[in-house]
């Protein structure tokens, strides 16, 4: 049985993203996909790994960042990726809570001087 894999077009639809998103995620040799002539087709590493950048994105990492930490997987295996994961989960945590509380210090600022200058109307 031959492994499922997707044209340039499929895999900029199944994820969204613009064609120039997957051409420069290729040129910073986040995918690797297989050519043939002028066309490129994405097998299962890179259908995962695009999955990865993506949620990373969501999440707040760089593509350096995921980049360094697709690349422990080819290097070192599972275990030191998933050892590398926690530690890079750990500190985007602790810098989405800093984070979020700047935010929440300027929500409630911003609110007590909205609810000032609209008492002063009153």
């Amino acid at each position: 049985m031959t492994e499922r894999r997707l044209s340039f077009k499929e895999m900029c639809a199944r994820f969204d993203v613009t064609p120039r998103t997957l051409r420069y995620y290729e040129y910073i040799e986040l995918l690797d996909p297989e050519r043939e002539g002028r066309s490129r087709f994405y097998h299962a590493r890179d259908i995962a790994r695009m999955t990865l950048i993506l949620r990373g994105r969501r999440w707040g990492f760089s593509l350096e960042e995921m980049r360094q930490w697709l690349d422990i997987y080819d290097r070192q295996g599972t275990q030191a990726q998933m050892r590398a994961w926690i530690a890079l989960a750990d500190e985007k945590l602790g810098d989405l809570r800093a984070e979020r509380d700047r935010l929440d210090r300027a929500i409630e600022e911003l609110s007590e001087n909205r609810d000032f200058v609209a008492r002063d109307l009153d």
